[in-house]
């Protein structure tokens, strides 16, 4: 049985699924589909243009689905479209889409966590399974792979991308892709190795990851340029998932991958 408390404000055209809360003072705008068990807690506000899969959380002050702060906008139906179980914390924000970018929808996968005051824009694409930290801030057409972790108060230029298991530090200045599996830090961001533990949390084996490591070792740390390193790789491993999401991750970066933090330290699997 889908509650309305009487202090908020749905529009009534809005699809509401079965069994969602939507708390006083919440805003529920035109044009929003929302999923069976969703929780919309008091003060939220959901804009037109959203689709909000199952069982999910938008918590107080968040706001989901304002028009693009995208100068490139000219008031064009875009979207957000979320997943199944999501949670929005406090004060974050989503942006709509654009026109401009050819994608006109940001989404945000299934099973992510975006956190207080974190900033999604438009035309962002975040995987699933992700979990954004307190004041991360997603510069438009943000690309964030399946399960990647982005530290709190860390910001991506424009069009970046972060790779599948992927960790970024908290406070990063992200102006370079982050590639699969790794974990990237410091100022200016950098290699800092592979992301062991959330790896072998997530089933990977010791062979896989030690694969892993021996890949970018030989990216990184055999004083080849990128395309040569790639090549090396190509020839050197056998094919995988992982060396195929390494490389494919390389090859079609357009900013570039980030640097190795010391190229003289290639770490060790324990």
């Amino acid at each position: 049985m889908t509650k309305i408390h009487p202090l908020a404000t749905v529009n009534p055209s809005a699809k509401l699924g079965d069994n969602v809360e939507i708390g006083p003072y919440a805003y529920i705008d035109a044009n929003v589909e929302i999923g069976d068990n969703c929780k919309i807690l008091p003060h939220a506000t959901i804009f037109e243009y959203v689709k909000l899969g199952k069982d999910c959380t938008v918590f107080p002050g968040a706001v989901v689905g304002a028009i693009p702060q995208d100068l490139k906008y000219e008031g064009e139906v875009t979207w957000v479209e979320i997943g199944d179980r999501v949670n929005i914390r406090e004060c974050a924000t989503i942006n709509r889409g654009t026109k401009a970018s050819g994608k006109g929808v940001t989404r945000v996968g299934s099973d992510t966590l975006v956190m207080s005051y974190v900033h999604i824009a438009h035309d962002c694409q975040i995987g699933n399974h992700c979990i954004l930290v307190s004041y991360v801030g997603l510069a438009g057409e943000t690309d964030v792979d399946d399960w990647a972790i982005v530290g709190g108060g860390t910001k991506a230029h424009q069009f970046s991308k972060i790779g599948t298991h992927a960790m970024v530090g908290g406070a990063c200045k992200i102006n370079k892709d982050i590639p699969p599996y790794v974990l990237a830090g410091r100022d200016p961001v950098s290699y800092a190795g592979v992301n062991i533990v959330g790896l072998r949390r997530r089933g990977f084996t010791t062979d896989q990851i030690r694969n892993i490591k021996d890949i970018y070792d030989t990216i990184y740390f055999q004083g080849l340029n990128i395309t040569d390193g790639l090549s090396r790789v190509e020839s050197g491993f056998l094919p995988s998932e992982e060396r195929d999401n390494i490389i494919n991750f390389i090859k079609n970066s357009k900013r570039g991958i980030i640097r190795a933090l010391n190229q003289g330290e290639k770490g060790v699997i324990e």
